[in-house]
């Protein structure tokens, strides 16, 4: 399984980006996927999640309201759709799937948000 991230890049506060995750197989085979971050100097944390067929989502309090993140799996594609975008979100994001209990890791991108 391969994972590649994009999207990323430099916006101002307030602005908009939308990350891709594309995989290498069918995303409908993984039991579920998500974005992850990590700002400089902290660990990972999960941002998003969003299970096999797209039914249930779930956001980290953070971004509730601002960020979406959807699937597209006769694409094998991900994505995440951040609005209102604040300085705190400048990080690395990353596209994790679940495959039975082992997670893929894609190798990020790269998100910074200006004041």
């Amino acid at each position: 399984v391969q994972l590649v991230e994009s999207g990323g890049g430099l916006v101002r506060a307030g602005g908009s980006l939308r990350l891709s995750c594309a995989a290498s197989g069918s995303t409908y085979s993984f039991n579920a996927m998500g974005w992850y971050r990590q700002a400089p100097g902290k660990q990972r944390e999960v941002v998003a999640g969003i299970t096999n067929g797209g039914e249930t989502t779930n956001y980290a309090d953070s971004v509730k309201g601002r960020f979406t993140i959807s699937r597209d799996n006769a694409k094998n594609t991900m994505y995440l759709q951040m609005n209102s975008l604040k300085p705190d979100a400048t990080a690395v994001y990353y596209c994790m799937a679940l495959l039975a209990t082992r997670r893929y890791w894609g190798q990020g991108t790269k998100v910074t948000v200006s004041s």
